[in-house]
């Protein structure tokens, strides 16, 4: 079988909306010796990891974060995780919940619950900015960011006019919204390099991180971007969920990279594929719970 997750994707037509940005940010970039840009051996199509943008790069632009960016799961080099990720205190409720979720790490393919694992559902946020990250891209409109993230060819809107995070999503009360995969975000820019991004009215069949933490619909996930210098975006998540769990915690930090030729490539999760991995490998092998594994985040 291909890559557990699937091949990759056409980018959206969105990030066209990126091409402005990209193409003069690429010129800024250093390069190591041996780019392959004007190579005949080498195609301006494909994302190549070890090509890879040099140093700083010189400062950030003010309140720009526009173009794409290598995830720690890229192949680049970027550190998987920076740490300062915090073991969350939960209420008995979130316990009941965690305690049912089976995570890939400790329960194997044949014994998770993941339904991303199982059947390709959606991460969800604040897990798509976590997990299977192997590139992300952003490109600015006139009333909010547009988020383009690799794997799942997701994209997700970051309103910037000012508008507050709806209240009783879900709720039985007349016009209430209902839960999004990805929530609603809003953000605003809280110096001229950090982008805050918080969400709300996450779908709660999705998981905070690999290892199974739960979130209601009520969580409030706060993620925080800042362009350190041109070529280094650094993002911290936390999240404050009262109902499951007694008071905020950290996700941690993760780490990207400035891509010169700002190409990415294509990352699905094709059920179909997975349906036909499990059934030959994954589900006939079984599930060891006491083996050790990756726990995930």
């Amino acid at each position: 079988m291909r890559n557990f997750f699937g091949r990759t994707f056409v980018a959206l037509a969105g990030i066209l909306m990126l091409s402005s940005f990209a193409t003069a940010q690429t010129a800024q970039s250093q390069q190591q010796p041996g780019s392959p840009q004007g190579s005949a051996a080498r195609t301006p199509w494909k994302y190549y990891p070890a090509d890879r943008a040099v140093g700083a790069g010189g400062p950030a632009p003010k309140r720009d974060l526009s173009g794409t960016w290598a995830g720690p799961r890229s192949g680049a080099g970027v550190p998987d995780s920076g740490g300062g990720a915090e073991k969350p205190s939960m209420t008995p409720l979130g316990q009941q919940l965690f305690s049912a979720n089976k995570p890939l790490g400790k329960f194997s393919p044949a014994g998770t619950n993941d339904q991303t694992v199982r059947s390709c559902d959606p991460f969800g946020v604040p897990r798509n900015a976590l997990d299977e990250i192997r590139g992300l891209s952003f490109g600015t409109m006139p009333d909010r960011i547009i988020m383009l993230i690799q794997f799942q060819d997701l994209w997700r809107e970051i309103w910037m006019d000012g508008r507050p995070l709806p209240k009783n999503v879900g709720s039985s009360e007349k016009g209430s919204l209902d839960p999004r995969y990805n929530g609603y975000s809003v953000g605003h820019w809280e110096d001229d390099y950090t982008l805050v991004i918080d969400t709300t009215g996450l779908d709660d069949r999705t998981w905070l991180t690999g290892s199974g933490y739960p979130h209601s619909i009520d969580a409030h996930i706060q993620e925080r971007y800042t362009r350190v210098d041109h070529n280094n975006l650094k993002l911290t998540v936390t999240v404050d969920d009262p109902k499951l769990y007694t008071k905020p915690f950290s996700l941690g930090t993760n780490y990207f990279r400035w891509i010169p030729n700002q190409e990415i490539d294509e990352k699905l999760c094709l059920p179909s594929e997975v349906l036909v991995y499990l059934q030959s490998l994954g589900d006939p092998a079984g599930s060891d719970p006491s083996a050790v594994g990756r726990n995930g985040r």
